[in-house]
């Protein structure tokens, strides 16, 4: 059961903030954390070529779907954060995209938080 979800999009962090790792990375679960899940959606800039998703519609094409116009192919992840506040799960979020998750120059990423209940 989640309990409230709230969208939160791919911005850049301004330089300087970041999250207090001391507090928030050491994979120890404390009895103060909340188990966040966060939904991770990387795809393909606009105009960046997708010959993966070329493929699967031409595959579409030749099994009768011709009504399909346009595949575009990404990436879903889903994460599970022990964090103190649903703030550090947003922000520990957009740094693993920017770091790791999404390829800034040819893809974009948007996520969602929601709290897993007990």
């Amino acid at each position: 059961d989640l309990g409230r979800v709230a969208p939160a999009f791919g911005h850049p962090l301004p330089e300087g903030e970041g999250v207090d790792v001391s507090r928030t990375q050491r994979g120890a679960s404390s009895p103060m954390a909340e188990t966040m899940l966060v939904k991770v959606f990387v795809t393909l800039k606009e105009g960046v070529l997708d010959p993966q998703g070329k493929a699967v519609q031409n595959s579409l094409h030749s099994l009768g779907f011709g009504a399909v116009q346009d595949v575009r192919v990404g990436k879903y992840l889903e994460l599970h954060l022990d964090v103190p506040a649903p703030e550090d799960a947003e922000q520990q979020a957009r740094r693993m995209c920017e770091k790791l998750l999404a390829n800034p120059v040819i893809e974009d990423y948007r996520f969602e938080i929601a709290e897993i209940a007990d």
